[in-house]
């Protein structure tokens, strides 16, 4: 990723985020989703080449097994797959098993739009599942609408978006960036640093930290952001002690974590300190960073390994069966693990794999996840989430310390906070 000036950035953003013209919008709210961000499929009206006339059907599974991002996407692939290995095995979805056709995003938007085409236009998939950054989603977001097909994505994101041809199942701001800074708010923080990676997710996610922390008495000691992939952090970990900020939000992806971590534990910073709360870090990262570097750290997620519940102790057992007894689970493998199965409830409930039949009837199709029972909500196309901040301990798991107490309805474009206004 090339680095451009912070002006720049901010212009080239804000023209990302802008509301589409009246004619699109009016196209999108006839369509039954959402509103700003939320974009009319020009593509509608494509024939799709799906072939229902046989035993199986095929879905994508989208995920970057190379580079940077390899280290938290290659076991949300796994999740996926454990899911439609247990609806094979219960005899699939409308009497047809679930065939998946695998592909690396590499870690690079473009390749995920590139292949994002092929499984629509050349495999002939009924649905894709994947994706992490925002940068892939929003390379890949053009070419579902365009080729009109269903992405199912699984990673929390910044908000300010809504797709009919995109299922959003992991968190949205209001279901964790909120919650998050509610939390260190109720325990008295007047002050964060903020670190990210270079692009569309920690800019627009810092500025909507921004804008909470201005109507809430918080001041901003800094903001730094680092290229996706940077593994060095010497400058910005002391920039960040220097600043003696009451906390750090740390919005950093892949395995720069690792690195951030690392010099920031050398640098003799600890959660007793400075504490970092991560939106990016589960127990993969927590495996590939070192216990030992971020105990005691906080997280904000939607789910833990440690979540106890019937439904989760079930998915935990299921997929260290498959994949081995050291291998921990996360939010966004839970999240990619619940997408298919809500996808198959969708289908079901319409009776059809068309594009159009699951849009219609995908309001209110319910599953009782790992995380907790979630909903789908008809218009803006994100999921109903419990919100919980963990702690991470030296055996390398997160465990609650706070949560909402129920789910909470997506709010993707923050309407029902007065601070969000002109974001």
């Amino acid at each position: 990723m090339q680095d451009s000036p912070r002006r720049a950035r901010t212009r080239l953003l804000t023209k990302a985020l802008v509301i589409p013209t009246a004619l699109a919008l009016s196209a999108v709210m006839v369509a039954g989703c959402g509103s700003r961000d939320n974009s009319s499929a020009s593509g509608s009206n494509a024939k799709s080449c799906v072939d229902t006339s046989k035993d199986t059907i095929k879905i994508g599974s989208l995920h970057s097994l190379t580079g940077t991002m390899a280290i938290s996407e290659v076991t949300v692939a796994n999740s996926t797959k454990l899911a439609v290995d247990q609806i094979n095995a219960a005899g699939g979805v409308l009497g047809k098993k679930i065939e998946i056709v695998a592909e690396d995003g590499a870690s690079d938007p473009k390749t995920f739009a590139e292949k994002s085409e092929k499984l629509i236009s050349s495999d002939c998939v009924a649905a894709v599942f994947g994706g992490w950054t925002s940068a892939s989603r929003k390379a890949m977001k053009p070419k579902f609408e365009q080729l009109n097909s269903l992405l199912f994505y699984p990673v929390q994101y910044e908000g300010l978006e809504a797709s009919k041809n995109i299922f959003y199942t992991g968190a949205t701001t209001n279901q964790q960036i909120v919650p998050a800074l509610d939390y260190l708010k109720q325990k008295g923080v007047k002050s964060l640093y903020l670190v990210g990676s270079d692009y569309v997710f920690p800019q627009t996610a810092n500025r909507e930290i921004k804008a909470y922390a201005a109507a809430n008495g918080i001041e901003i000691k800094g903001e730094d952001y680092a290229p996706l992939g940077s593994t060095d952090f010497s400058t910005i970990v002391n920039k960040v002690r220097n600043a003696k900020a009451d906390a750090i939000f740390n919005t950093l992806n892949g395995d720069s974590n690792v690195a951030f971590f690392r010099e920031y534990h050398n640098a003799g910073l600890t959660a007793q300190t400075m504490p970092v709360v991560s939106v990016s870090i589960a127990e993969e990262e927590v495996a590939g960073i070192g216990p030992q570097n971020v105990t005691g750290q906080l997280t904000a997620w939607n789910y833990y390994q440690t979540v106890d519940s019937p439904e989760n102790k079930a998915f935990v057992t299921a997929y260290k069966a498959a994949y081995g007894q050291n291998k921990p689970t996360s939010d966004p493998m839970e999240a990619a693990y619940t997408s298919v199965f809500l996808w198959k409830n969708m289908v079901e409930k319409a009776k059809s794999f068309a594009v159009a039949d699951i849009q219609k009837n995908c309001g209110g199709v319910s599953y009782d996840a790992p995380e907790g029972p979630v909903t789908v909500d008809g218009d803006n196309h994100h999921i109903t989430k419990t919100a919980r901040i963990g702690e991470i301990h030296s055996d390398g798991l997160i465990y609650t310390v706070w949560d909402s107490g129920k789910p909470i309805a997506p709010d993707p474009f923050l309407t029902s906070y007065p601070w969000a206004k002109g974001l």
